[in-house]
């Protein structure tokens, strides 16, 4: 079975000038009342979400009844990971196209929680980046070191192998729309952050390595996003950093007063 075929695209990136995007990722967390309630909840919000981009992602069984919910607001729907064939036998797999017929605009790709428990390498997670973009969805491509790559200074060195492996310049005019995440390892689902000064050193790093691929202009309008234990409480502080442009928004996105309050903190 062939990989979807990459489609010639002219490159516009989604820019900084547009509002923060917040992303918030559910990961295996829904139950049919409490995701209602939690979107409804989001929905009749959006009014005040003034120029922020606000995307939910449910896991795949959830993901047709929030789109049903959220019709007619201005969130969008993303999914937490996607296959690279457009059809086939893969068991237990959703391709790009089944993504987009139930109103999926964004998704994650390359979660460390998908690199470490699932073994996806870079070779993999390179096919779904693309898959994505020429379906027409955005892919929110993630990166990060490890507690110990950061104790032994890597943490640049990691996160820039990381982004060149999926990032190739050679493929260029198939680009479309896409942001990236950096989610240090150790600050995921731990309560642990890095301060709004290490974030911002780290996505002014990585502004520079696309610059370096693309050139200043792309670089400065792609969206880079920080996720790892955000919450109302740092959102404002990570938001006025000139580089971070969002946040990928783990077990505060099930909250519905905390995630509001970091898309308040984005608007």
């Amino acid at each position: 079975m062939l990989a979807l075929p990459l489609k010639a695209v002219s490159i516009v990136p989604m820019g900084i000038g547009k509002g923060k995007l917040i992303v918030g990722n559910w990961k295996m967390n829904s139950s049919p009342a409490a995701d209602s309630a939690l979107l409804e909840c989001f929905a009749k919000s959006s009014a005040s979400f003034g120029t922020a981009t606000v995307v939910v992602c449910p896991p795949f069984t959830a993901i047709a009844a929030a789109s049903k919910i959220l019709a007619g607001s201005p969130i969008s729907i993303g999914a937490q990971n996607v296959h690279w064939e457009a059809s086939g036998p893969f068991t237990g797999e959703i391709s790009p196209s089944m993504l987009r017929d139930v109103g999926v605009d964004y998704v994650i790709v390359g979660h460390s929680e998908r690199r470490s428990a699932f073994g996806e390498n870079d070779a993999i997670l390179s096919k779904k980046f693309y898959a994505a973009m020429a379906s027409g969805i955005t892919p929110i491509l993630c990166l990060g070191e490890s507690q110990s790559e950061r104790e032994n200074g890597l943490q640049s060195a990691v996160v820039e192998r990381q982004l060149r492996a999926v990032i190739d310049p050679q493929k260029i005019e198939h680009f479309g729309n896409f942001a990236v995440a950096y989610e240090p390892v150790w600050a995921i689902g731990t309560g642990k952050s890095a301060t709004a000064e290490e974030a911002q050193t780290m996505h002014r790093h990585l502004r520079s390595v696309l610059a370096d691929i693309f050139g200043e202009k792309f670089a400065e309008d792609i969206r880079l996003l920080y996720g790892g234990s955000v919450s109302g409480s740092n959102a404002a502080e990570l938001f006025a950093q000139k580089d971070i442009d969002g946040a990928l928004v783990g077990g505060a996105s099930r909250k519905a007063d905390e995630f509001l309050a970091i898309v308040a903190s984005g608007t």
